[in-house]
């Protein structure tokens, strides 16, 4: 089984401890897919500069292939952070660099590679909105991360996007159990397959249209905690994993309804929860979103924009 992380990717700068490391929501997936034991490949734009090709040796370091990427010229995308009481606090970011100015249009034979998954993941901070129609009937099962801004949930943006996946994840640690529930119905009403939802402490919820499943978090003393960075992409890559290994496919077919079209079933996705949730908890211990800090560089305060225009 393979995974492609498809789109974005920066480096996560902490002030407070001056390193960087290198993330991006498509990154970490394909990298905790990779770890969780199958094949993975990230897909999309390094910036020129030295954080690209710190990006790009860090990513390749997790044994996850980056040879069909990209390097254009400009500056790579820089998000700035801070811990304060164990809560990261994001400060701004310069809008994703060359990454997300630059998008990768599939075509021709890059079509031809991200079809060749059984998995592509791509998420709000990728651009990438406009490709995803390409993948249909292609083979791959495409997940989205829709992340917790409200300008991803509006009815025009969950058109773009619902039709045209399998999974979408929505963080919803702002919401209560009914508005959540809601909220996975909407999305999976619009066109998506599965809506999963991840609700910090509370846990996390699927709907398929047929079915809603619920799990608890698994608990970690706060002090044990190392980071929180990539939680909820821990989550989602524990989730998608399990349910591949479950014989999960893009396979459907026109006796059943869009909604339960090849729908894995319930006891596959309160088992995928369950394992979803191992990951996180496991992603609790680590630093960053995958390790490898090395000492952050100067901040290019000019070319930053404050964290209220665009939270990551």
């Amino acid at each position: 089984m393979r995974v492609l992380g498809f789109g974005d990717n920066i480096v996560d700068r902490f002030v407070d401890r001056g390193i960087d490391y290198p993330g991006g929501n498509s990154v970490n997936v394909a990298v905790y897919a990779r770890r969780l034991g199958l094949e993975a490949a990230y897909l999309g734009v390094f910036g020129d500069d030295d954080l690209g090709a710190f990006l790009s040796e860090a990513i390749a370091a997790q044994g996850v292939a980056v040879d069909r990427c990209v390097v254009k010229e400009g500056e790579s995308g820089v998000s700035t952070l801070r811990v304060d009481d164990g809560d990261r606090i994001f400060l701004g970011w310069n809008g994703g660099g060359v990454t997300v100015s630059e998008p990768l249009v599939l075509e021709g034979d890059l079509l031809d590679y991200v079809s060749s998954f059984d998995l592509v993941h791509s998420s709000v901070y990728s651009r990438s909105e406009s490709e995803l129609p390409k993948l249909a009937g292609r083979g791959p099962l495409v997940s989205f991360d829709l992340s917790s801004e409200e300008e991803f949930r509006t009815p025009s943006y969950l058109d773009r996007v619902c039709p045209h996946a399998d999974l979408v994840l929505l963080s919803c640690s702002h919401l209560d159990e009914s508005a959540t529930r809601a909220l996975l119905a909407e999305a999976v009403r619009r066109g998506a397959r599965m809506a999963l939802a991840t609700r910090g402490v509370d846990g996390a919820i699927a709907h398929d249209g047929r079915v809603t499943v619920a799990a608890p978090a698994r608990a970690v003393e706060q002090e044990q905690v190392v980071d929180t960075m990539g939680c909820g992409d821990a989550f989602l890559a524990g989730f998608a994993v399990s349910l591949l290994r479950g014989g999960w496919s893009a396979v459907a077919t026109s006796a059943v309804s869009p909604a339960a079209a090849g729908s894995p079933g319930e006891a596959a996705i309160e088992r995928a929860l369950h394992d979803g949730a191992a990951a996180a908890y496991e992603q609790c211990f680590v630093e960053g979103a995958f390790g490898h800090g090395r000492a952050a560089e100067r901040p290019p305060v000019a070319s930053m924009w404050p964290a209220a225009e665009h939270e990551r």
